[in-house]
């Protein structure tokens, strides 16, 4: 293959009803790698977790915007997806499974996780009361 070099940015409403525009966007921009049924799977995933995050922590399912940022650079992809919410007063305890600061809304607390499990790369930088940013990278094509 070629090496790809390709980038888009978009910001819409921070609702749960973009959570799907969200990922099926990200999934047409990377289609050009032609990733496997699971790796799409995988990041579809890893974005709905990001932009749910931005909807129910970062705004409180008050008003706000996500932006998302997509590179291609050769097989690798990055997703940063940001918000201009709350923020994160403890991101390391965030980042730990099953905790959640919204156990009335039934969250897993898995979020973080499976952005993990499901990406090659997680970043996390978010400031209390200016908001936060999510980075997410994989390798596309890696067996």
């Amino acid at each position: 293959m070629e090496y790809l070099k390709n980038e888009m940015k978009m910001e819409f409403q921070a609702i749960s009803e973009n959570e799907g525009f969200a990922r099926v966007a990200v999934g047409a921009f990377i289609a050009v790698l032609n990733p496997t049924v699971d790796e799409l799977a995988d990041i579809k995933t890893a974005v709905s977790e990001a932009v749910t995050n931005c909807i129910i922590h970062g705004y409180e399912q008050q008003e706000g915007s996500i932006w998302i940022q997509c590179k291609i650079e050769g097989n690798q992809v990055e997703i940063a997806i940001t918000d201009s919410g709350r923020g994160i007063r403890n991101v390391e305890q965030a980042r730990e499974p099953l905790f959640t600061t919204k156990p009335e809304l039934e969250r897993s607390g898995m979020g973080f996780a499976f952005m993990e499990a499901f990406m090659d790369e997680l970043e996390v930088v978010s400031k209390v009361g200016e908001g936060t940013c999510v980075t997410m990278r994989k390798t596309i094509g890696q067996g």
